[in-house]
């Protein structure tokens, strides 16, 4: 308990967590106050039946279907079920600590998308858990619905280190064989590795019944490589350098990358996953909202 209370009080874990708590609170009740509805309706909720219209009810629920076999005025009547289990799945790889000229590493990024998806489900009283690994799982807090629980997934959040390799395939199948029951499977990363044993693992995580969101997070330099004449790149995980010409090599690099997202994108539209591609120069609450805005309007 004493080392508990010992790592609240350093000052940067209580400035982190400040900090990231406040940009959550931010975004959800300033941005998606726009938006009326969850921005996860439709996960929780299932068509159980049908009821005649009455006056009051809203026009936007008419099933026209139902109206076109009938010619009668029906409206979708909706139950809640139990409420969905979310997990937060952060990748601790060393390239993950890496920015060129942004604010924020691609961590610090992932943390404040990961921050305001779970003030986002907590104040929805849906369960949200976190799970962060590197080539083996590190941590994992179970999944909960308490509003104390968002203040321990940031202290979490604020104490890991993204250092060494990373094995993100392997985690989600030992994450699958985790997780029991179905749930919102959340995914932070750069994905710096082979994406087809990546793929192979998002086709298990949706065989299982899993809903998936796959946030692709890059450094801005990575997404449009704006290192000029001779410069050394070096693998943050492997440690390997290489001297390159960047002028020579830039639209090859540019025309790679593309290539990479739209395989992630063609194989995440192909099993009902979400595919979500972010660079850390795009105002993370804007994307955020973008996207869920769109994920709404498809439910």
């Amino acid at each position: 308990m004493a080392n508990t209370a010992e790592s609240y009080l350093k000052p940067e874990v209580i400035q982190t967590v400040a900090r990231l708590d406040l940009r959550a609170r931010f975004i959800v009740e300033g941005f998606l106050s726009g938006l009326h509805a969850s921005p996860f309706h439709g996960f929780s909720v299932e068509f159980s039946e049908h009821r005649r219209y009455t006056q009051g009810d809203d026009p936007k629920d008419i099933d026209w279907l139902v109206y076109a076999k009938t010619d009668r005025f029906y409206v979708k009547k909706y139950q809640a079920e139990t409420n969905i289990t979310g997990y937060l799945l952060m990748d601790l790889s060393e390239s993950m600590a890496y920015t060129y000229r942004q604010q924020l590493t691609k961590f610090d990024y992932c943390i404040c998308l990961a921050a305001a998806l779970a003030y986002m489900m907590i104040h929805q009283q849906d369960p949200v858990g976190l799970m962060t690994f590197g080539d083996k799982l590190e941590s994992s807090l179970p999944a909960r619905s308490k509003r104390t629980q968002l203040g321990n997934m940031l202290a979490m959040l604020a104490k890991a280190k993204p250092v060494g390799a990373t094995d993100v395939a392997g985690n989600l199948k030992r994450i699958a064989a985790m997780i029991r029951h179905k749930g919102l499977l959340m995914l932070f990363s750069d994905l710096l590795a082979d994406p087809e044993p990546i793929i192979e693992s998002l086709h298990l995580l949706r065989h299982a019944g899993h809903d998936v969101i796959l946030f692709h997070v890059l450094d801005e330099a990575e997404v449009r490589f704006p290192f000029e004449g001779m410069v050394d790149l070096k693998d943050p995980e492997s440690g390997e350098s290489m001297v390159v010409d960047a002028d020579g090599m830039r639209s090859d690099y540019v025309e790679t990358l593309e290539a990479l997202r739209d395989q992630y994108k063609t194989a995440c539209l192909r099993v009902g996953a979400d595919y979500v591609p972010l660079d850390t120069s795009m105002p993370f609450d804007k994307a955020l909202v973008e996207y869920l805005s769109q994920r709404q309007a498809r439910f």
